[in-house]
Protein backbone atom coordinates (compact mmCIF):
# COMPACT_ATOMS: atom_id res chain seq x y z
CA UNK A 1 0.00 0.00 0.00
CA UNK A 2 1.22 3.65 -1.06
CA UNK A 3 3.05 5.33 2.39
CA UNK A 4 1.04 9.05 1.05
CA UNK A 5 -2.17 6.85 0.85
CA UNK A 6 -1.80 5.82 4.51
CA UNK A 7 -0.56 8.66 5.34
CA UNK A 8 -4.13 10.37 4.66
CA UNK A 9 -6.40 7.56 5.68
CA UNK A 10 -4.48 7.82 9.46
CA UNK A 11 -5.32 11.78 9.79
CA UNK A 12 -7.71 12.53 12.45
CA UNK A 13 -8.76 15.63 14.94
CA UNK A 14 -10.65 14.43 17.67
CA UNK A 15 -12.15 17.16 20.05
CA UNK A 16 -11.79 20.08 18.64
CA UNK A 17 -13.55 23.14 20.59
CA UNK A 18 -15.78 25.78 18.95
CA UNK A 19 -18.65 28.34 20.79
CA UNK A 20 -21.22 30.07 18.48
CA UNK A 21 -23.81 32.50 19.47
CA UNK A 22 -27.05 33.78 18.07
CA UNK A 23 -25.29 35.87 16.35
CA UNK A 24 -23.45 34.04 13.88
CA UNK A 25 -26.94 32.20 13.13
CA UNK A 26 -28.72 34.89 11.92
CA UNK A 27 -25.49 36.29 10.00
CA UNK A 28 -25.37 32.80 8.30
CA UNK A 29 -29.45 33.10 7.14
CA UNK A 30 -28.32 36.33 6.12
CA UNK A 31 -25.51 35.17 4.08
CA UNK A 32 -27.63 32.59 2.37
CA UNK A 33 -30.33 35.62 1.06
CA UNK A 34 -32.88 35.00 3.49
CA UNK A 35 -34.37 38.71 5.35
CA UNK A 36 -34.47 40.04 1.78
CA UNK A 37 -38.10 40.75 1.92
CA UNK A 38 -38.27 42.53 5.70
CA UNK A 39 -41.98 41.76 5.89
CA UNK A 40 -41.38 37.77 5.15
CA UNK A 41 -42.24 36.56 8.79
CA UNK A 42 -41.21 32.83 7.50
CA UNK A 43 -37.64 34.25 6.58
CA UNK A 44 -37.23 37.09 9.65
CA UNK A 45 -37.96 34.26 11.84
CA UNK A 46 -33.99 32.92 10.63
CA UNK A 47 -32.59 36.52 11.02
CA UNK A 48 -34.34 38.46 13.52
CA UNK A 49 -34.36 37.77 17.72
CA UNK A 50 -36.35 41.02 18.28
CA UNK A 51 -39.52 40.39 17.99
CA UNK A 52 -42.85 42.64 20.01
CA UNK A 53 -44.54 39.06 20.39
CA UNK A 54 -41.84 36.72 21.46
CA UNK A 55 -40.96 33.76 19.33
CA UNK A 56 -38.12 31.30 19.45
CA UNK A 57 -35.21 32.14 16.65
CA UNK A 58 -34.65 29.44 14.42
CA UNK A 59 -31.72 28.04 12.52
CA UNK A 60 -31.20 26.72 9.42
CA UNK A 61 -30.14 23.28 9.02
CA UNK A 62 -26.97 23.58 6.75
CA UNK A 63 -25.75 26.41 9.62
CA UNK A 64 -24.14 22.91 10.69
CA UNK A 65 -21.75 23.74 7.63
CA UNK A 66 -20.15 26.66 9.25
CA UNK A 67 -20.78 26.20 13.07
CA UNK A 68 -16.97 24.35 13.16
CA UNK A 69 -15.68 26.43 10.62
CA UNK A 70 -11.81 25.40 10.33
CA UNK A 71 -12.62 21.86 11.71
CA UNK A 72 -11.23 19.20 9.42
CA UNK A 73 -8.84 15.70 10.16
CA UNK A 74 -5.47 17.86 9.53
CA UNK A 75 -2.91 18.90 7.15
CA UNK A 76 -3.28 16.94 3.64
CA UNK A 77 -0.48 18.48 2.12
CA UNK A 78 -2.25 19.56 -1.41
CA UNK A 79 -1.72 21.48 -4.18
CA UNK A 80 -4.05 23.94 -3.18
CA UNK A 81 -4.78 26.34 -6.21
CA UNK A 82 -6.05 22.97 -7.63
CA UNK A 83 -8.65 22.06 -4.63
CA UNK A 84 -11.90 21.91 -5.18
CA UNK A 85 -15.11 20.93 -3.49
CA UNK A 86 -16.75 18.18 -4.78
CA UNK A 87 -19.78 17.28 -2.81
CA UNK A 88 -21.17 18.06 0.92
CA UNK A 89 -23.36 15.89 2.38
CA UNK A 90 -24.99 16.47 6.17
CA UNK A 91 -26.71 14.27 8.27
CA UNK A 92 -28.93 15.85 11.28
CA UNK A 93 -29.47 14.08 14.07
CA UNK A 94 -30.98 17.03 16.12
CA UNK A 95 -32.16 20.24 15.41
CA UNK A 96 -28.80 23.03 15.92
CA UNK A 97 -29.13 25.33 19.22
CA UNK A 98 -29.39 28.83 18.74
CA UNK A 99 -25.95 29.23 20.30
CA UNK A 100 -23.49 26.22 21.72
CA UNK A 101 -20.40 25.39 22.82
CA UNK A 102 -19.66 22.15 20.22
CA UNK A 103 -16.91 19.54 20.26
CA UNK A 104 -15.82 18.49 16.25
CA UNK A 105 -14.09 14.72 15.47
CA UNK A 106 -12.75 14.91 11.94
CA UNK A 107 -11.48 11.64 10.29
CA UNK A 108 -10.93 10.75 6.64
CA UNK A 109 -12.94 8.23 5.32
CA UNK A 110 -11.67 6.95 2.18
CA UNK A 111 -8.86 8.33 -0.82
CA UNK A 112 -9.50 7.46 -4.11
CA UNK A 113 -6.66 8.27 -6.38
CA UNK A 114 -7.45 8.47 -10.05
CA UNK A 115 -4.30 8.25 -11.27
CA UNK A 116 -1.04 10.84 -12.36
CA UNK A 117 -2.22 13.78 -13.66
CA UNK A 118 -5.96 12.76 -12.76
CA UNK A 119 -6.15 13.99 -9.20
CA UNK A 120 -7.27 12.35 -6.28
CA UNK A 121 -10.79 12.48 -4.31
CA UNK A 122 -10.87 12.43 -0.34
CA UNK A 123 -13.40 12.09 1.62
CA UNK A 124 -13.47 13.52 5.33
CA UNK A 125 -16.26 12.96 7.96
CA UNK A 126 -16.49 15.66 11.21
CA UNK A 127 -19.00 15.00 13.61
CA UNK A 128 -20.44 17.75 15.66
CA UNK A 129 -21.64 17.13 19.42
CA UNK A 130 -22.98 19.42 21.99
CA UNK A 131 -21.69 19.73 25.67
CA UNK A 132 -22.96 16.50 26.62
CA UNK A 133 -21.45 14.58 24.02
CA UNK A 134 -25.24 14.21 21.78
CA UNK A 135 -24.56 14.21 18.47
CA UNK A 136 -25.76 17.18 16.65
CA UNK A 137 -25.13 16.76 12.38
CA UNK A 138 -22.58 14.42 10.96
CA UNK A 139 -20.44 16.19 8.23
CA UNK A 140 -19.54 14.14 5.19
CA UNK A 141 -16.94 16.03 2.49
CA UNK A 142 -15.48 15.40 -1.08
CA UNK A 143 -12.22 17.59 -2.03
CA UNK A 144 -11.32 16.95 -5.47
CA UNK A 145 -7.39 18.15 -5.38
CA UNK A 146 -6.86 18.07 -9.11
CA UNK A 147 -3.06 18.78 -8.58
CA UNK A 148 -2.46 15.42 -6.74
CA UNK A 149 -2.93 11.56 -7.24
CA UNK A 150 -0.78 8.93 -9.54
CA UNK A 151 0.69 8.12 -5.93
CA UNK A 152 -0.10 4.04 -5.67
CA UNK A 153 -3.60 4.43 -3.74
CA UNK A 154 -5.66 1.48 -3.97
CA UNK A 155 -8.31 1.49 -7.41
CA UNK A 156 -11.45 2.31 -5.50
CA UNK A 157 -14.77 2.92 -7.41
CA UNK A 158 -16.15 6.43 -5.46
CA UNK A 159 -20.01 5.75 -4.52
CA UNK A 160 -22.92 6.26 -7.34
CA UNK A 161 -24.49 9.46 -7.34
CA UNK A 162 -27.91 9.83 -6.18
CA UNK A 163 -30.17 9.22 -9.14
CA UNK A 164 -32.47 11.80 -10.45
CA UNK A 165 -36.31 11.01 -11.34
CA UNK A 166 -36.89 11.14 -15.20
CA UNK A 167 -40.61 12.89 -15.07
CA UNK A 168 -40.41 16.55 -15.38
CA UNK A 169 -39.85 18.52 -11.86
CA UNK A 170 -43.09 18.62 -9.32
CA UNK A 171 -42.20 22.15 -8.49
CA UNK A 172 -39.30 24.55 -9.36
CA UNK A 173 -38.34 28.00 -7.57
CA UNK A 174 -36.03 30.96 -8.05
CA UNK A 175 -34.07 32.37 -5.85
CA UNK A 176 -32.01 35.68 -6.26
CA UNK A 177 -28.57 36.42 -5.10
CA UNK A 178 -27.08 40.02 -4.03
CA UNK A 179 -24.68 41.22 -5.95
CA UNK A 180 -22.98 41.41 -2.47
CA UNK A 181 -23.85 38.27 -1.11
CA UNK A 182 -20.32 36.41 -1.47
CA UNK A 183 -18.71 39.58 0.85
CA UNK A 184 -21.44 39.15 3.89
CA UNK A 185 -21.32 34.74 3.34
CA UNK A 186 -17.12 35.17 3.59
CA UNK A 187 -17.94 36.57 6.88
CA UNK A 188 -19.36 33.16 8.02
CA UNK A 189 -16.20 31.54 7.91
CA UNK A 190 -14.35 31.12 4.24
CA UNK A 191 -12.25 34.17 3.71
CA UNK A 192 -10.55 32.54 0.52
CA UNK A 193 -10.18 36.22 -1.57
CA UNK A 194 -11.37 34.20 -5.07
CA UNK A 195 -14.96 35.62 -3.38
CA UNK A 196 -13.75 38.83 -2.72
CA UNK A 197 -11.19 40.38 -4.74
CA UNK A 198 -11.45 40.45 -8.64
CA UNK A 199 -7.46 40.95 -8.97
CA UNK A 200 -7.50 37.36 -7.59
CA UNK A 201 -10.47 36.00 -8.85
CA UNK A 202 -9.07 36.60 -12.53
CA UNK A 203 -5.17 35.20 -11.47
CA UNK A 204 -7.81 31.73 -10.92
CA UNK A 205 -9.78 32.19 -14.10
CA UNK A 206 -12.54 33.57 -13.18
CA UNK A 207 -13.81 36.72 -14.73
CA UNK A 208 -15.23 38.44 -11.25
CA UNK A 209 -15.25 36.49 -8.08
CA UNK A 210 -17.20 33.78 -7.92
CA UNK A 211 -19.87 32.91 -4.88
CA UNK A 212 -19.29 30.49 -2.03
CA UNK A 213 -20.36 26.86 -3.31
CA UNK A 214 -21.03 26.42 0.14
CA UNK A 215 -23.11 29.55 0.02
CA UNK A 216 -24.91 27.84 -2.91
CA UNK A 217 -25.28 24.54 -0.73
CA UNK A 218 -27.40 26.91 1.83
CA UNK A 219 -29.33 28.56 -1.00
CA UNK A 220 -30.54 24.57 -1.90
CA UNK A 221 -31.51 24.54 1.66
CA UNK A 222 -32.63 27.04 1.82
CA UNK A 223 -34.94 26.42 -1.45
CA UNK A 224 -36.11 22.75 0.36
CA UNK A 225 -37.44 24.83 3.32
CA UNK A 226 -39.24 26.85 1.47
CA UNK A 227 -41.40 24.71 -0.76
CA UNK A 228 -41.51 21.19 0.98
CA UNK A 229 -40.73 22.04 4.55
CA UNK A 230 -42.84 24.63 5.40
CA UNK A 231 -40.12 26.60 7.31
CA UNK A 232 -39.57 23.85 9.60
CA UNK A 233 -36.02 23.44 10.46
CA UNK A 234 -36.40 20.78 12.33
CA UNK A 235 -38.13 18.44 9.93
CA UNK A 236 -34.50 17.79 7.83
CA UNK A 237 -32.33 14.64 8.43
CA UNK A 238 -30.33 15.31 5.34
CA UNK A 239 -29.02 17.48 2.90
CA UNK A 240 -26.72 16.30 0.32
CA UNK A 241 -25.41 18.06 -3.40
CA UNK A 242 -22.84 17.52 -5.87
CA UNK A 243 -21.07 20.64 -6.95
CA UNK A 244 -20.32 20.70 -10.86
CA UNK A 245 -20.69 25.01 -11.35
CA UNK A 246 -19.89 28.31 -9.67
CA UNK A 247 -22.64 30.83 -8.93
CA UNK A 248 -21.50 34.61 -9.66
CA UNK A 249 -23.38 36.77 -6.83
CA UNK A 250 -26.13 39.13 -8.25
CA UNK A 251 -27.23 35.87 -10.41
CA UNK A 252 -30.83 33.59 -9.95
CA UNK A 253 -30.94 30.40 -9.13
CA UNK A 254 -33.41 28.27 -10.73
CA UNK A 255 -34.15 24.86 -8.19
CA UNK A 256 -35.89 22.04 -10.12
CA UNK A 257 -37.69 19.78 -7.42
CA UNK A 258 -39.48 15.87 -7.33
CA UNK A 259 -40.87 14.67 -4.25
CA UNK A 260 -41.05 11.20 -3.85
CA UNK A 261 -42.48 10.23 -0.27
CA UNK A 262 -39.99 12.16 2.09
CA UNK A 263 -37.48 12.38 0.15
CA UNK A 264 -36.51 15.45 -1.68
CA UNK A 265 -34.32 15.05 -4.94
CA UNK A 266 -32.81 18.58 -6.57
CA UNK A 267 -31.00 20.35 -9.15
CA UNK A 268 -29.99 23.80 -9.39
CA UNK A 269 -29.33 25.86 -12.91
CA UNK A 270 -28.23 29.68 -13.84
CA UNK A 271 -30.40 29.89 -17.01
CA UNK A 272 -28.83 33.40 -17.33
CA UNK A 273 -25.87 30.68 -18.75
CA UNK A 274 -27.38 27.62 -19.33
CA UNK A 275 -25.08 26.06 -16.47
CA UNK A 276 -26.15 23.56 -13.90
CA UNK A 277 -24.32 24.52 -10.58
CA UNK A 278 -25.89 21.63 -8.50
CA UNK A 279 -26.19 18.11 -9.29
CA UNK A 280 -28.07 14.90 -7.59
CA UNK A 281 -29.47 16.89 -4.47
CA UNK A 282 -31.49 14.82 -2.35
CA UNK A 283 -33.09 15.91 1.11
CA UNK A 284 -34.41 13.91 3.34
CA UNK A 285 -37.22 15.53 5.75
CA UNK A 286 -38.79 13.40 8.38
Amino acid sequence: MSARYDELMALEAIGQNYAYTDRDVMLYAYGIGMGADPMDERELAFVNEATYTERPLKVVPTFASVAAWGAGPGEMNLNRLLVVDGERDITFHRPMPVAAKITADSTVVQVYDKGKDKGVVIRHQTILRDEAGAELATLLASRFARGDGGFGGPALEQPEPHKMPSRAPDRSVDITTRPDQALIYRLCGDRNPLHSDPEFAQKAGFPRPILHGMCTYGITCRGVLQTYADYDASAFRQHAVRFSSPVYPGETVTMDLWKDGNVISFEAKVKARDVTVIKSGRSVLG
